[in-house]
């Protein structure tokens, strides 16, 4: 074969192998960045065995920590049920683990029924508490559990009980950002059942000042079967807010994911919606047990 005739063969098959390198970059590289956040979300005080909040935060998997729950308001003194957790430590680990660049919120509700918000005046009281109490507010006469250190924002886990005034308690809340330049000290999310709407926090969700949100697909049968189309819903209907995937660390709960069908059958759906946010995990002491976020924190 002549010299010239080589080096136009030689020419063709890079031509060709060119090609084909880069159709399969143009097909890989959205769906590998489509979406992807590498943010992770626990719930942690729910069980004492899970340890110290400190130590989740050294786990290296979390980017975001719900505290839980304030489980008393609406009636009488609002109270927080962090299963047996002693206090004491709690401020300077929240301080730890924001150094370490992890955010923390609050979360207030939960499965029980000693909360409720019957009035504007009972919504706008709370908001104020949680204002001064663990957030940026400081005053002499409110008492902060944490001491100094201040939460980042607050949760709404409303599980029970009528809608009430939840939509007064976020934009009181909300309100309180007007006073600072370059930061949001009072940020908002809301973790709602996966059937959509959620009647108890759509009022909350409509002002437009939650960010968050973390749909649980779990412990609910319907929800493990037609996940999909419920995500599709949540992410449709609030574009503004990033919204996380809240799946349970324990085989035990409906609605758990082996990570095997979660690389291949669940972060592929999820990354496509412009607003995903993440994996929200049930909960600390379950992960602890099964390393589920360590299989999250690869593919978010």
């Amino acid at each position: 074969m002549a010299l010239a005739s080589r080096r136009r063969l030689a020419t063709s098959l890079f031509l060709a192998l060119a090609a084909v390198l880069f159709f399969l970059l143009a097909a890989a590289g959205p769906a590998a960045a489509t979406g992807k956040t590498g943010q992770v979300t626990v719930f942690w005080g729910r069980n004492k065995a899970e340890g110290s909040l400190r130590e989740a935060c050294d786990a290296g998997t979390y980017t975001f920590i719900i505290i839980s729950f304030l489980n008393v308001f609406g009636h009488g003194k609002p109270t927080l049920d962090l299963s047996g957790h002693p206090i004491g430590p709690i401020g300077a680990d929240i301080k730890y683990c924001q150094s370490k660049s992890i955010m923390l919120f609050l979360s207030i509700g939960g499965p029980g029924t000693d909360y409720s918000l019957p009035t504007a005046q009972s919504a706008t009281d709370l908001a104020d508490y949680l204002w001064f109490a663990f957030l940026a507010g400081h005053r002499p006469s409110t008492h902060r559990p944490f001491g100094e250190a201040e939460l980042d924002g607050v949760d709404l886990f409303i599980d029970n009980g009528p809608a009430d005034f939840y939509d007064v308690l976020a934009t009181r809340l909300w309100s309180y950002n007007k006073e600072f330049r370059g930061r949001t000290p009072a940020q908002m999310s809301a973790t709602t059942r996966c059937r959509y709407p959620d009647p108890r926090l759509s009022r909350a969700l409509a002002t437009g000042v939650i960010t968050r949100i973390n749909v649980r697909f779990y412990g609910d049968g319907y929800c493990a079967a037609y996940w999909e189309q419920e995500w599709d819903k949540w992410t449709a209907a609030y574009p503004q807010s990033m919204v996380y995937v809240g799946l349970p660390a324990s085989e035990k709960t409906v609605g758990y994911v082996v990570p095997k069908n979660l690389y291949y059958g669940v972060v592929p759906v999820v990354q496509k919606a412009a607003n995903y946010g993440g994996i929200m995990i049930w909960e600390r002491y379950a992960d602890k047990q099964s390393n589920y976020s360590g299989y999250a924190i690869q593919w978010a």
